[in-house]
């Protein structure tokens, strides 16, 4: 049996979960180099032109401490995502709770 693939699928208002890996290189909360976020730019932008609703994945560097969690924000990828898809990009801080189930329960298709 051949591996299906983003593309074999109707994805029209239907939440399509991404894992990422945008554990890109950082310096004083800026990034440095974003090839791992360009690298998923093609399935990310199929998704939102066929009409998915996109929930995007992804960890920075490890979490041991609160200051690792503050040091290690993905905040700053969200933006750079979001500039280069040319959209806006919602951004949870939070891996479950009701933040995240309520902006996961409000987007719309093509959303990210």
């Amino acid at each position: 049996m051949a591996k299906k693939s983003v593309k074999d699928l109707d994805l029209k208002g239907k939440k399509v979960l991404v894992r990422a890996d945008f554990n890109v290189p950082m310096k004083d909360g800026e990034i440095t180099n974003d090839n791992r976020i360009q690298a998923a730019l093609p399935t990310l932008e199929y998704i939102i032109n066929e009409g998915g609703k996109v929930i995007v994945f992804s960890h920075l560097g490890r979490i041991k401490t609160e200051e690792d969690k503050a040091k290690n924000s993905l905040r700053p990828v969200s933006k750079r995502l979001s500039e280069l898809l040319g959209k806006d990009v919602t951004f949870i801080p939070e891996t479950r709770g009701e933040a995240l189930e309520k902006a996961v329960e409000e987007l719309k298709d093509g959303e990210v």
